[in-house]
């Protein structure tokens, strides 16, 4: 039995993905053929010049081009935003924002005011919950048990 490994590899739009590239605007040998992780990690840590100038100036993908204008991939979507946006276009809609860039920008910053009030919800909880554990095993004379928040997804 052989105990060479063959390297991992990966689909050139899951490289894309991981470099936050557009694959179409990806060079075609990029685009036809699979990618191993030494090479992505190669490509991360010195990118050739066709990805340092695909990331400066696009076309991006969605999730960049939400990152870069404030709002959520949905928002992207609920303002018919479908096409890659250059890095040009972006600067343009940023400068002169339109009325539903606008509205999905104070859409996202609520929705992320929620999250943080959820999260130190969550902290203030499991802190009161701890303290409750302490108290509990004082009385009794036990040594506390100290009870994590479950982290969630994997």
């Amino acid at each position: 039995m052989s105990s060479e490994k063959k390297p991992q590899t990966m689909k050139p739009a899951t490289a894309a993905q991981k470099l936050g590239i557009l694959l179409d605007a990806a060079p075609e040998e990029f685009q036809n053929s699979a990618i191993s992780r030494t090479e992505l990690v190669e490509l991360e840590a010195n990118p050739p010049a066709w990805l340092v100038d695909l990331r400066a100036n696009g076309p991006h993908p969605k999730q960049v081009v939400a990152a870069k204008l404030g709002v959520s991939i949905s928002g992207l979507a609920r303002s018919e935003m479908t096409e890659p946006l250059t890095t040009a276009e972006i600067s343009a809609l940023l400068q002169q924002p339109p009325a539903w860039l606008v509205t999905e920008r104070a859409t996202q910053h609520e929705v992320r005011e929620v999250q943080i009030a959820v999260k130190d919800r969550d902290a203030e909880r499991a802190r009161k919950a701890a303290h409750i554990a302490r108290q509990a095993a004082q009385v009794e004379g036990k040594p506390a048990k100290v009870v994590k928040p479950r982290k969630t997804g994997r």
